[in-house]
């Protein structure tokens, strides 16, 4: 670890009405007395992909490489980077086995990018269990996902 870096924390959740539906996201980013929220939405997109642009919105609104605690309620998000598989499926052209294509290698290959611009460690919490920064998240998630004229995913709606 390095102790030079600045120490951010970043809560993130997404959300989706249906799965496919209009989709949100909401994240915080927190450092020292500072508090950043950013939300934002799809008219048709998944809960994954929600999830994942939560982070990467947060991880992107970073201007200088930081020491990152990323908070996250999805196993999926969690489960990819700290046990290596969106790197393996990036590595074997975004297929997960010699069938199975990976989903959402746009998104990962934005994630991974940030993450080796940054020192980030993920970390799993329950959702919807009482933690206030996840609840805050979600609720922006949701609030952003039911806003009018929610713009294009254009990447899963192709």
């Amino acid at each position: 670890m390095n102790n030079s870096l600045k120490k951010v924390l970043i809560y993130t959740d997404g959300a989706c009405s249906g799965n496919p539906g209009a989709g949100g996201y909401g994240t915080l980013l927190i450092y020292n007395e500072y508090r950043k929220k950013l939300s934002g939405g799809f008219r048709l997109t998944t809960n994954n992909r929600m999830e994942m642009m939560a982070a990467i919105v947060g991880l992107e609104t970073l201007n200088i490489k930081c020491d990152v605690t990323l908070y996250t309620d999805s196993r999926y998000l969690v489960d990819a980077i700290v046990k290596g598989w969106a790197k393996k499926w990036r590595d074997n052209s975004w297929k997960r086995n010699k069938k199975e294509s990976a989903k959402n290698p746009d998104l990962w290959q934005q994630l991974l990018d940030l993450c080796e611009k940054h020192q980030v460690d993920f970390v799993w919490v329950k959702g919807h269990a009482g933690n206030p920064e996840n609840e805050y998240c979600d609720y922006l998630a949701v609030e952003a996902s039911q806003q009018p004229n929610l713009p294009s995913d254009d990447v899963y709606e192709t």
